[in-house]
C-alpha cells in the first residue's frame, strides 16, 4: 500500500460491492446506509469514509439497527459483535447488576436496548448515560440513539479499513 492510500482505503475503495456488502453491514445494519456508502466510492481518504457514517436515519432504520447490537455487558457472536466486546471492554463486570437493572428499567421505558458508543467509557459512565437518557422523550430518544449509531459505525468503518 502506498502513503497514497491513506491508511488502507484502496482495497475498500477498489472491492467487489458484494463482498464489501456484509463488511458494511456489519458497521450500521441499515441497508439503505450501506448501498449509499457503497455507491459513494471512491473515498480516498479515510477521513471521507468515516464521514459517511454520519447519516439520519428513520425511526425504523433506528430499531432495526438497534436490533444488531447486544445489550451492554452482554456478548454476541460475529465481526459486529466482537467489535461490541471491545468497545465495550471499559464496562467491567462489577456493575453487571447495575447494568442489568438499569437495562431493563430503559427497555421498558423505551421498548428496545439502551444503545451508546461505549468506546472509551467505563461501567460507571454507561450508568450515567442511561439515567441522562431515562427522562427523554421517545421521540428525542430515537434521535440520541441515530448519533450513537453513528459514532459507532465511524468507528467500526476505521477498523474495518484498517482490518482491526
Amino acid at each position: 500500500m502506498t502513503g497514497a492510500d491513506s491508511g488502507g482505503i484502496g482495497w475498500f475503495d477498489a472491492g467487489e460491492p458484494s463482498l464489501l456488502r456484509p463488511l458494511v453491514l456489519d458497521c450500521l445494519a441499515v441497508p439503505r446506509w450501506v448501498d449509499g456508502v457503497l455507491a459513494a466510492r471512491p473515498f480516498g481518504v479515510v477521513e471521507r469514509l468515516v464521514a459517511a457514517a454520519d447519516v439520519v436515519l428513520s425511526d425504523d432504520e433506528v430499531l432495526g439497527a438497534i436490533a444488531h447490537h447486544p445489550r451492554i455487558g452482554e456478548r454476541g457472536r460475529g465481526t459486529s459483535a466482537a467489535w461490541s466486546d471491545r468497545e465495550q471492554s471499559g464496562v467491567d463486570g462489577s456493575l453487571s447488576a447495575q447494568l442489568t437493572e438499569a437495562n431493563a428499567r430503559y427497555e421498558a421505558r423505551f421498548g428496545h436496548v439502551f444503545l451508546v458508543c461505549a468506546t472509551g467509557l467505563s461501567g460507571a459512565d454507561v450508568l450515567r448515560a442511561v439515567e441522562a437518557r431515562m427522562g427523554n422523550d421517545p421521540a428525542h430518544e430515537l434521535r440520541v440513539v441515530n448519533r450513537e449509531l453513528c459514532r459507532i459505525a465511524a468507528i467500526r468503518l476505521r477498523k474495518l479499513v484498517h482490518r482491526d
